[in-house]
């Protein structure tokens, strides 16, 4: 939370605002609830972006949004955007995300799930092969739901990567990750600035 406070400090000092794509999950949701309470991050100037959402109905469980609404006070939930995932033509809604893109992204969050994903650039899906889209779909469900996501383009371009890996369960794709094996999709990201925080558990 820390780094991504420092980065958000830099970049509204710089450009006056400060673009960031965050990935779903626990750890990240509890990061961002420490990152409301850091005085240091200039949330008047953020621009909260979602790297990914599953399509489905508001308030669901199944929802990123969902979870990253409680882990933010009522103060600095204006700062979010969230991917419009319930309008009735996904493809339509994705261009219009991806038209509230900055060009590029001061940084993007990213997990990584054990089969090798990361944001929802799932393995075998035809997403992994968009080039001339920064936002995209799924063409299949992945763990119930279609997803929106962004796509290594908008990626590749951000100014800044950051992963967060936690779990034992993580292990052999960060592996694979840190060695750039492009067999798993986060393999496939050409960030020439990125991090990698791990636990633990998931380092080995």
């Amino acid at each position: 939370a820390e780094l991504i406070a420092a980065d958000g400090a830099a970049a509204a000092a710089a450009r006056g605002s400060f673009g960031f794509a965050m990935s779903g999950g626990r750890s990240p949701w509890a990061m961002l609830a420490i990152l409301g309470e850091l005085e240091q991050m200039p949330w008047a100037q953020t621009a909260l972006f979602q790297v990914d959402e599953r399509i489905a109905s508001p308030g669901s469980e199944d929802r990123n949004l969902t979870h990253m609404v409680l882990g933010l006070s009522m103060d600095h939930q204006s700062a979010m955007r969230p991917m419009p995932v319930t309008q009735r033509d996904p493809d339509s809604a994705a261009r219009e995300y991806e038209a509230t893109l900055p060009e590029p992204l001061d940084l993007v969050h990213l997990g990584l799930g054990p089969d090798g994903h990361t944001a929802s650039l799932v393995p075998g899906d035809p997403v992994l092969e968009v080039s001339d889209r920064r936002v995209a779909l799924t063409e299949t469900a992945y763990q119930g739901h279609r997803r929106m996501t962004i796509t290594y383009p908008a990626i590749d371009a951000a100014r800044k990567v950051l992963w967060l890996v936690t779990g034992a369960e993580k292990r052999d794709s960060l592996a694979k990750l840190l060695a750039g094996d492009d067999s798993i999709p986060a393999g496939r990201v050409e960030n020439d600035s990125m991090i990698v925080v791990a636990d633990q558990a998931a380092a080995g």
